[in-house]
């Protein structure tokens, strides 16, 4: 294999860095995942992402000269053209750190940096359930909600790289305050950080729900994951709770079908352990919402690419930013 077959993903979060070596065809010849340890400061995580990045290179017995290019796909918020991570939430102490250029110097190989979502959907895009599309909308939906929007077969980043905040559009007006300040976002009504928090509420009510048992009765230990499994065992409550999730979830949906007109929806994240019961609701709402014709051209997909999206997404960002 030539020396331009082979790229770097690094998937760079608040709580472990996943790196791979990819080749063109979206395999993976090697991975390393460890710890991010952001408390340490970023000097130390980055230190961290660039041993990550050699380890590949050891594992697979190559050297980094024979890299054709690094992504590193990061939470925002991001200055993609310059690239740089302006304030990651989920990395403290990180303010205006011009990460591309510190790994590109180190390592000496040609980096790009992308929006970790946007990363995501571009594997899905290339190598997942969106393959053979021209117009892809990836959605994460788990602890938060994000996406990526392939167009014309590119991913659309934006004036200053934060196209495709999905999570963010107002679904609600005035409805439950969201982390990022606004109320009423999709992020709020349709995560898994949503769906908690109408669990915890239920129990501080007193509500008889199968959630507080599970719980032991405290409503900070509810989590998506409490309130999904009383639903699974029959709880009415719990059910109403994931049922009124998907509801919004397949609003915000049908939202990306009017806008976009895709293909397809890929949907990732935490959330899809639901399977038919995020997929129906959200093919229902498309169906009444969206305009006639893009709703019946319009495919709604799980992901495919399970633990290893971040770093193939990643190492396709590369491809398609060294291409």
């Amino acid at each position: 294999m030539s020396e331009s077959e082979w790229f770097i993903g690094i998937d760079l979060g608040g709580t472990k860095i996943g790196t791979g070596l990819v080749d063109r065809q979206g395999r993976v010849h090697a991975r390393d995942y460890r710890p991010t340890e952001a408390a340490r400061g970023r000097d130390a995580v980055i230190v961290r992402m660039l041993d990550s990045a050699r380890q590949v290179m050891t594992e697979a017995g190559l050297g980094l000269g024979q890299v054709a290019a690094i992504a590193i796909g990061a939470p925002g918020p991001l200055d993609i053209p310059r690239g740089i991570l302006t304030a990651p939430p989920n990395l403290p102490g990180w303010h205006n750190v011009p990460l591309r250029q510190i790994v590109e110097d180190a390592l000496h190989v040609p980096t790009y940096l992308e929006n970790d979502a946007n990363a995501a959907g571009i594997g899905e895009y290339l190598y997942g359930a969106g393959r053979g599309t021209h117009h892809m909308v990836y959605v994460t939906a788990s602890t938060g909600i994000g996406g990526g929007l392939i167009l014309n077969g590119k991913i659309y980043q934006g004036a200053t790289g934060g196209a495709g905040e999905i999570g963010h559009m107002t679904v609600l007006p005035y409805g439950p305050h969201c982390g990022c300040g606004n109320r009423g976002c999709l992020e709020a009504m349709a995560s898994g950080t949503a769906i908690a928090r109408e669990g915890q509420d239920l129990v501080r009510r007193g509500v008889p729900t199968l959630i507080a048992e599970l719980a032991g009765g405290k409503p900070d230990a509810v989590t998506a994951k409490t309130v999904v499994d009383a639903m699974q065992q029959g709880d009415r409550y719990a059910t109403d709770i994931v049922t009124e999730a998907m509801r919004y979830l397949g609003i915000g949906m049908a939202n990306l079908v009017n806008l976009f007109n895709p293909e397809m929806i890929v949907i990732g994240g935490g959330l899809t352990h639901l399977g038919e019961q995020l997929l129906d609701p959200v093919r229902r709402a498309i169906a009444l919402r969206a305009f006639p014709m893009a709703a019946q051209r319009v495919q709604v997909a799980l992901a495919r690419l399970g633990d290893d999206v971040g770093i193939i997404g990643a190492a396709g960002a590369a491809m398609m930013a060294h291409t």
